[in-house]
């Protein structure tokens, strides 16, 4: 049970506040506790919809005062639902959304709120981007300290090699400012290690020239697929930094470029992402359209549009996971693709094969992130709407990543799964980098009270 939280407390709390505090029975609470994932159905106590870095601090230390526990919530989209606990005070940063861009110095300064959409608009007309997440709705700042896989990191990094400051609350209420020169070590746990260390009030990025940027999304039958996912590895090992992309077997969605004959039916498609011309692009996947794909979608268009192109809509039930792989041999894509055919009916989930390398593997190496020198990366993305599949959904996913263990390296992406158990944890940051986050954590959050996350314990 959540400690009992006085009316005198939470009137203190309202004073301070320039935002709003919503409680339970209050206008806008079922609303403001829902998170992506329409598996999480959580009460919090308070929910504090921060405006300002003071709100930040005020909230965190009203949460201290109360013995409430402390969930931080920016997009939401976390699989786990871990931005909101029963009897919990949510940190909503939501209000706090603003995005300024410079196109001289080629940064971009965002508030802790703003999301893949307020960032990719702020920058697009300038034609400058930054690695960002695969769907608009999610959170850049979680999405950022996690690590921050996306289209664009084989030519530009991971989100995190892109991070050049931040500005966080700590746990005792306190503003740190975060570079490679000011509190470096607490800046380098930035790097992949999520919200563990305080509340991000802001994140400044690196921003990169994208003049171009086109895409060629083809849909294969089923009984083609072998051939077209082994076509896919073999163009992937040779692409050059600006292609990304991947290889899914997926429900045909109901999209006015699906044929009506194919929408709702199991198609194997092959995307590829290519900062630069359509042109260009379609010389190098000539191969996949010789394989005569039952859907052609190919075309230039605004990184912005590509970036909400593959949006599920919030309050499907969602369940994923991930491994990554150091090879992706003949045998592996047999069985990738044997999984893929039998995914479960009537749900609109979605069996991906990621190519990685690039500037990701080439990147930075003393960041706690020893899955980035895979070659590929298989994500099991389960969604549907009706309860009755939860089990058979979830297997599903156990069922891709058992099948994947031959190849995979131990470690994984931490924003691509749910609650997955400490050794996962562990092994995802390397046992040297995981310890160094653990002293780090003891620092800034010696009583782990930024706990609802993919958790790092205070050393000691």
């Amino acid at each position: 049970m959540a400690p009992h939280v006085s009316e005198s407390a939470l009137a203190g709390l309202v004073e301070d506040l320039a935002g709003e505090v919503i409680v339970p029975g209050g206008p806008g609470y079922d609303e403001a506790r829902t998170v992506h994932n329409g598996m999480i159905d959580r009460r919090p106590s308070v929910i504090a919809q921060c405006a300002t870095q003071a709100d930040v601090s005020n909230a965190v230390l009203f949460g201290r005062a109360t013995g409430l526990p402390i969930a931080v919530r920016g997009g939401g989209h976390s699989v786990a639902g871990t931005s909101v606990i029963d009897g919990a005070l949510v940190v909503d940063l939501r209000r706090m959304h603003g995005v300024v861009v410079d196109p001289e110095g080629m940064t971009v300064r965002i508030e802790g709120g703003a999301t893949m959409a307020d960032l990719d608009h702020a920058c697009q007309p300038f034609h400058l981007a930054t690695t960002g997440g695969r769907v608009s709705t999610t959170g850049v700042g979680g999405f950022t300290l996690g690590g921050g896989s996306g289209w664009l990191e084989r030519k530009f990094g991971l989100a995190s090699d892109n991070l050049l400051a931040a500005d966080l609350i700590t746990a005792e209420g306190k503003h740190v400012h975060m570079n490679a020169e000011e509190n470096p070590e607490l800046f380098w746990a930035l790097h992949g290690g999520g919200g563990n260390f305080g509340v991000a009030t802001s994140l400044t990025l690196r921003l990169h020239p994208l003049p171009e940027m086109s895409m060629a999304m083809l849909l294969f039958l089923p009984e083609n697929a072998p051939e077209v996912v082994r076509t896919y590895r073999d163009l992937g090992a040779v692409a050059p930094d600006e292609i990304g992309g991947g290889a899914i077997y997926m429900p045909a969605p109901p999209e006015p470029f699906i044929p009506e004959e194919l929408v709702g039916k199991l198609v194997c498609g092959a995307l590829f992402t290519h900062a630069g011309p359509v042109s260009e692009l379609r010389d190098f996947a000539a191969p996949l359209f010789a394989l005569k794909p039952a859907v052609e979608i190919v075309m230039d268009l605004p990184y912005v549009e590509l970036q909400s192109m593959l949006d599920d809509p919030p309050g499907l039930r969602n369940y994923w996971s991930a491994e990554y792989l150091r090879e992706f041999p003949d045998e592996a894509v047999d069985v990738f693709c044997d999984r893929g055919a039998r995914i479960p009916a009537a749900t609109a989930t979605q069996h991906v094969l990621f190519l990685m390398g690039g500037a990701v593997a080439a990147g930075p190496s003393q960041y706690p992130q020893p899955w980035r020198t895979a070659p590929w990366a298989v994500h099991p993305f389960a969604t549907w709407e009706d309860p009755a599949y939860d089990e058979q959904a979830r297997q599903w996913v156990h069922d891709v990543r058992a099948d994947a263990r031959p190849w995979a390296v131990d470690a994984t992406y931490l924003n691509f799964v749910g609650a997955e158990g400490e050794q996962r944890i562990v092994s995802s940051y390397g046992e040297e980098g995981y310890r160094r986050l653990a002293a780090v954590k003891a620092v800034y959050d010696p009583d782990n009270v930024f706990r609802f996350n993919q958790n790092i314990p205070p050393a000691g």
